[in-house]
Order: C-alpha cells, then sequence, then structure tokens
C-alpha cells in the first residue's frame, strides 16, 4: 500500500464510525486532529519512559495511531504528504547540522545581565577596567 491507499483506508474506517457527520462526538476538524496527533505520539514516548526498550507490539500500534492521524491531518488540509516528505527531505540535504541555522545568533558566552551592562560592569560585577567593586 501506498500513502494515498493508505489515507483511502483511513477515510473510509472514519467515515464507517460516523466521525465525519455533523454533529458527530468526534468532530474530524484540523486542531482537534493536531491534537490528537500530539496525544499519541506522546503515548509512544511514554513506552520508553523507564527503558530503553519498547514492547514491539504496543509501540507498532501507538505509531499506527501516529500515521493515521498524520494521514488524516495533512488529507483534510490539502496537503500532499508524499511531496512534502520529498520537498522537506530535499531541503535537509542542503541543511548543515554542525552550524547554527542562517539567521540565528549562537551564543558562546553567557549574556551580560543589563543592569551590570548599565553601571559599566562585566557579568561577574567587575568594573569593565578590570577592577574589584568594595
Amino acid at each position: 500500500m501506498d500513502l494515498r491507499e493508505l489515507t483511502e483506508a483511513m477515510h473510509a474506517f472514519v467515515a464507517a464510525k460516523g466521525w465525519y457527520a455533523d454533529g458527530s462526538p468526534r468532530p474530524q476538524t484540523p486542531r482537534n486532529l493536531a491534537a490528537s496527533l500530539v496525544i499519541e505520539a506522546a503515548e509512544v514516548l511514554e513506552h520508553f519512559q523507564w527503558t530503553d526498550q519498547a514492547s514491539t507490539p504496543e509501540l507498532a500500534g501507538e505509531l499506527a495511531d501516529v500515521a493515521l492521524y498524520l494521514l488524516q491531518l495533512a488529507s483534510l488540509s490539502s496537503i500532499d504528504l508524499e511531496q512534502a516528505i520529498l520537498d522537506k527531505l530535499r531541503l535537509n540535504y542542503e541543511r548543515n547540522w554542525d552550524r547554527p541555522p542562517a539567521g540565528s545568533r549562537a551564543r558562546t558566552a553567557a549574556p551580560t545581565p543589563p543592569a551590570a551592562e548599565a553601571a559599566g560592569k562585566d557579568a561577574a560585577g567587575k568594573e569593565a577596567a578590570g577592577k574589584e567593586i568594595e
């Protein structure tokens, strides 16, 4: 099955449960789907809360829940998920995670507190000329 077929199967399931119907107790809005996606992703993390290993069947079920919400959110938001993934991979190939992203300000030292800066002192409370404050 490809993403299109999985999306169709997901829509068939949701429709069969009546969740696309007006007045459904589970409205399938982008906001609700995004919240559900994050909740399911947290359930994935829960399997690793106290260990580095997770039970494969339970983890598989949680990953499937994440994938289903992702497919549905993308579909209802008119996003071609396959193309979005390919576009993101292409962009990520151009990125270098060993340096700060363009436009960010990497800090190498702790910032000077505003009060010390205004008084002509460094972050340690010393005068800029290096004298100790009495």
